[in-house]
């Protein structure tokens, strides 16, 4: 019996060595796979970061274009365009669309009837205070 529990002792030693070497092993593989992720991703944020500038400017002249369009257009074109965007965002929203997809959907209805209140506000005439 002494043997066996000798050979047992010895495999069991062989055994955690082989299972500490593949614990070393596949923390170098994730250590070396981190490593790679990480350079990528700092790759992909400076490539990122280099054209935020450009993109930012597109957008505010995209914007800047829609503004001027809806100031130009009339007020039925307005009307219809708030109202099919809104139309739109709530066939969205019944059909089961994620929330943020029937919020952005919301955004040029808000802006067309944006500019039609203030519309109204610019023709409005102010009335005169009376005196007491």
């Amino acid at each position: 019996m002494t043997t066996r529990s000798t050979t047992n002792d010895a495999t069991s030693r062989v055994e955690k060595t082989e299972t500490d070497e593949n614990r070393a092993s596949a923390r170098e593989r994730a250590s070396e796979m981190a490593v790679g992720v990480m350079s990528g991703v700092r790759e992909a944020a400076g490539t990122v970061a280099e054209r935020l500038p450009e993109a930012a400017a597109v957008t505010r002249a995209t914007v800047d274009e829609a503004a001027r369009r809806m100031e130009s257009g009339s007020d039925q074109t307005l009307i219809v365009g708030a109202a099919m965007s809104f139309g739109f965002a709530a066939g969205l929203l019944v059909g089961g669309a994620p929330r943020m997809l029937v919020t952005a959907a919301l955004v040029p209805a808000v802006a067309m009837g944006m500019t039609l209140i203030d519309r109204s506000g610019r023709l409005a005439r102010p009335v005169a205070a009376r005196s007491h």
